[in-house]
């Protein structure tokens, strides 16, 4: 028998708030073989999110002793304390509280200026009643199904940051450089550009990355309502970005109708079947489906 592909599997859950009902659904799993899961989703209460450790390339120091899986770990029992002692503060806030106590959990054995400290993407959804508010920094979207039409939520910053990083390493002369000295120079310059203006931001060490957020606030009530949110990491959100497999809509009912492990098998057949659609160094990430599902207003 096949073992099941997802290593962290939630099954439904439900969370009451003050007037609705929010039902949660989640998987997480790192590429095969490999035993370390760098990605975390987590619900605490109202609060549900998924993380995305960014991976340290084989060579590079860090200044830390600790690791994404580490980190990501750390940063989501921080999250939920602080929406346990701060439910009415906004995510913004919050998460610079979960980055700052963070920090004092390394126990000052880093170098946290070091520009390759651990670090995660966030992507938050909070129910609030009648009401969700959601926060997204770095490359892990919410897809939302509301008002009749499906929507993205993004934070296309390192997307950004990445083109130039490229274009600085195709400036180099052909023949000046071997395939890892370019790789390296591509991560240094990456690494020059996280939490700066004009570059991208990502939870790490500094807790004002939080105030960079993407932050919203949607209906659970009313024609616009959302009826299901799916927050994804990369490694997920590939079906839709790198191979082309599903659209956002599809993404959304494969989760609903299969369930969130399914998306994760069909991650990884796409990694197997079509590695010529990746765009990224690696040939297969971990990755993350947490689906929130809400019901229709009551009468």
């Amino acid at each position: 028998m096949r073992p099941p592909t997802t290593s962290v599997a939630a099954e439904a859950t439900r969370v009451v708030g003050a007037a609705r009902t929010m039902r949660v659904r989640s998987a997480s799993a790192p590429p095969p073989g490999r035993p370390v899961n760098e990605d975390f989703v987590f619900r605490f209460g109202p609060l549900a999110g998924v993380l995305d450790g960014a991976t340290v390339p084989e060579g590079f120091d860090t200044g830390c002793v600790h690791g994404p899986s580490w980190y990501v770990r750390h940063l989501a029992a921080r999250l939920g304390l602080a929406e346990a002692v701060r439910p009415t503060a906004t995510l913004m806030s919050n998460l610079a509280a979960a980055i700052l106590a963070v920090r004092a959990d390394h126990g000052g054995e880093c170098d946290l200026d070091h520009p390759g400290t651990p670090s995660s993407t966030v992507c938050l959804l909070r129910d609030g009643g009648d009401h969700l508010d959601y926060l997204v920094l770095c490359d892990s979207p919410l897809v939302l199904d509301g008002g009749g039409r499906i929507s993205v939520v993004t934070d296309d910053r390192l997307d950004a940051a990445m083109a130039a990083v490229r274009a600085t390493v195709a400036a180099v002369p052909a023949g000046s450089a071997d395939r890892l000295t370019r790789f390296r120079r591509a991560v240094g310059v990456q690494r020059e550009r996280m939490n700066r203006t004009h570059g991208y931001w990502v939870a790490a060490a500094d807790p004002d990355a939080a105030f960079h957020a993407v932050t919203g606030t949607l209906p659970l009530r009313g024609p616009g309502a959302v009826r299901r949110a799916a927050l994804l990491s990369d490694g997920a959100s590939a079906l839709v970005e790198q191979f082309g497999l599903l659209d956002w809509a599809g993404l959304l009912d494969v989760a609903t109708a299969q369930g969130p492990g399914a998306l994760i098998d069909r991650v990884r057949a796409a990694e197997r079947d079509h590695p010529d659609r990746l765009r990224r160094h690696k040939p297969a990430d971990d990755a993350s489906v947490l689906l929130c599902e809400f019901d229709a207003d009551e009468p």
